[in-house]
């Protein structure tokens, strides 16, 4: 059965952990493993950090989180209207990072990469950016 949970909130940093807090609500009812649930949270966390800090920059904006859960596969995905992304590949590189006077580590994508089974970005300058993370739980995991 499929269930899936939508919700926007102000791009302003508590609300980060608002996100990964929800996500790990929705994946709990599926009965993850730690290790799972974890992953979950680690990459919906950044995912949404990277939409307040880089796709705004200030409270002014709306994040999405669209959970599905399918198959014993958790799908989570984080948009905003925000900046959005000149070259997603560039972006995608480990230790890249567009505020590094900011002293960030640039590692985002690499952490979501690491965590959950298949990370895509859609992103322009002007649009947004809609990243799609899918993990498989379970016996779906084997």
């Amino acid at each position: 059965m499929k269930n899936v949970l939508r919700t926007s909130f102000p791009s302003i940093s508590k609300n980060e952990a608002l996100a990964r807090g929800i996500a790990a609500q929705f994946t709990a009812l599926l009965d993850p493993t730690v290790e799972e649930l974890s992953d979950i949270r680690t990459a919906v966390s950044e995912a949404v950090t990277n939409a307040i800090v880089h796709g705004y920059g200030h409270p002014n904006g709306t994040v999405t989180m669209e959970l599905t859960s399918e198959d014993g596969v958790v799908t989570a995905v984080i948009s905003d209207e925000g900046r959005g992304i000149e070259d997603i590949e560039l972006a995608r590189k480990p230790f890249f990072t567009t505020m590094p006077e900011a002293e960030r580590a640039g590692m985002g994508f690499a952490v979501m990469e690491a965590f959950m089974d298949s990370v895509s970005v859609d992103s322009a300058p002007g649009r947004g950016t809609r990243v799609t993370m899918k993990k498989k739980l379970g016996e779906n995991a084997r």
